[in-house]
C-alpha cells in the first residue's frame, strides 16, 4: 500500500479481529494508521452468490468509531446497491463481525426446530409438512427455512454454529449457547432418524440389502458435499453391511474422492436397479421429475423412504409403490 486505503473485510471470524487486523496493517502497511478498516460480512447462499451480491437482503457496515472517510469510501463502493433500496446497517466492529455467525446460528435453529417438529408428528400421527405450513403464514416466523429435510449440511451452518458457541465460551456467555447445541443435536438425529426408518422398512437389517440414495450434494444446484446430510446416511448404512449406490447430477466427483466406499451411479433410474430400497435425500429437481411408473419393476421391492417430504405420496403409491416419509406417522 503507497497511499491511505480502506481495509473491508468480508470473512466470517471471531469477534474482536478487526482491532487485530488493524493492528497489523499498522504495523506492515508502509502508510501505516492512514489504513482503515471496516467489516462487511457477506451473507451469501451457495448457489445464489451473484443474486445475493448484487440484491442482498441488507448490507452492514462496521467501523471504528470516527472513521468516517472509511463509510464515505464503502458508500461509493456499494452505491448502486444502496441506491436500489437495500437497507443498510452502519454499526460497530464487534456488531459487524457477529452478524454472520449469529444469522446462520439463527437460521440452523430455525431448521432443526422444524425438525424436532417432525419428532412429534411420527409419534403423534400428525403430519408436519402441514404444520409447517401453518407456522409459515405467522408473519413473526415466515415460511423461508420452515422445511422438513435431513437436516442442515455444507460448509456454513455446521461450522459457523460450533465456532459460534465457542466464541460465547471464551466470552464467559456459554449459558446463552444452550438453544444452539440442541439445535446441533436435533441435526444429528435427523440422519439417525433415516438410518433408524431404513432399517425398520427392511425388517432390522441392512445387512446385504440394496439401498439407492438419490443425492450427494448437500443441498441441490451445487457439487459442494461438506457435511452432507445425503452421504452421512449411505455412509452409515454402508457401515451397518449395505451395498448403498449414489446418484447425483453435479456432485458424484467430489463424492468419490471423500467416500469411495459407496457405489455411484450417474443415471438415478438405473441407480434403482434390483434395490430393495430407494432414499430420496437431496431436494434436485431432476429426482421430482421422474416418473415412478417406470421405476417400480427395475427393483427388488418398490419401497421408498422420501427424507424430504417432496415427492407426491399419492402418484407413487399408485405406481405400485410403498412410500414412508420423515415427519408423518
Amino acid at each position: 500500500m503507497n497511499g491511505p486505503a480502506v481495509v473491508a473485510v468480508k470473512s466470517t471470524v471471531p469477534v474482536g479481529t478487526a482491532p487485530r487486523v488493524r493492528d497489523l496493517l499498522h504495523e506492515f502497511a508502509p502508510v501505516g494508521d492512514r489504513v482503515e478498516v471496516a467489516w462487511n460480512p457477506e451473507f451469501l447462499r451457495e448457489s445464489f452468490a451473484i443474486e445475493d451480491t448484487l440484491r442482498p437482503d441488507r448490507l452492514v457496515l462496521g467501523f471504528q468509531e470516527g472513521h468516517t472517510w472509511a463509510e464515505t469510501m464503502l458508500r461509493k463502493c456499494l452505491e448502486k446497491i444502496t441506491e436500489s433500496g437495500t437497507p443498510t446497517i452502519v454499526t460497530d466492529w464487534p456488531t459487524a463481525e457477529l452478524a454472520k455467525g449469529a444469522a446462520n446460528s439463527f437460521l440452523a435453529t430455525k431448521i432443526s426446530f422444524i425438525d424436532a417438529m417432525a419428532e412429534i408428528c411420527e409419534k403423534s400421527d400428525a403430519d408436519v409438512h402441514q404444520l409447517a405450513e401453518i407456522l409459515g403464514h405467522d408473519t413473526r416466523i415466515g415460511r423461508r427455512g420452515v422445511r422438513l429435510g435431513v437436516g442442515f449440511g455444507g460448509g456454513c451452518l455446521p461450522k459457523d454454529i460450533h465456532g459460534f458457541i465457542a466464541q460465547a465460551t471464551r466470552l464467559g456467555a456459554e449459558a446463552a449457547t444452550g438453544i444452539l447445541r440442541e439445535a446441533g443435536a436435533v441435526n444429528t438425529r435427523r440422519r439417525d432418524a433415516v438410518v433408524d426408518l431404513a432399517r425398520e422398512q427392511l425388517d432390522g437389517d441392512v445387512v446385504g440389502k440394496r439401498i439407492t440414495v438419490w443425492g450427494a450434494a448437500f443441498k441441490p444446484n451445487t457439487d459442494d458435499i461438506r457435511d452432507s446430510p445425503a452421504l452421512a446416511v449411505a455412509h452409515k448404512l454402508h457401515e451397518l453391511g449395505a451395498t448403498v449406490p449414489v446418484t447425483d447430477p453435479k456432485a458424484l466427483d467430489n463424492a468419490r474422492k471423500v467416500h469411495p466406499e459407496l457405489d455411484y451411479i450417474e443415471d438415478p433410474i438405473a441407480a434403482v436397479q434390483d434395490a430393495d430400497l430407494l432414499l430420496h435425500l437431496t431436494e434436485w429437481a431432476e429426482f421430482g421429475h421422474i416418473e415412478p411408473h417406470g421405476l417400480a419393476h427395475r427393483t427388488a421391492q418398490p419401497l421408498v423412504i422420501d427424507g424430504l417430504g417432496t415427492l407426491t405420496p399419492d402418484t407413487w403409491r399408485e405406481a405400485g409403490w410403498t412410500m414412508k416419509a420423515l415427519g408423518r406417522s
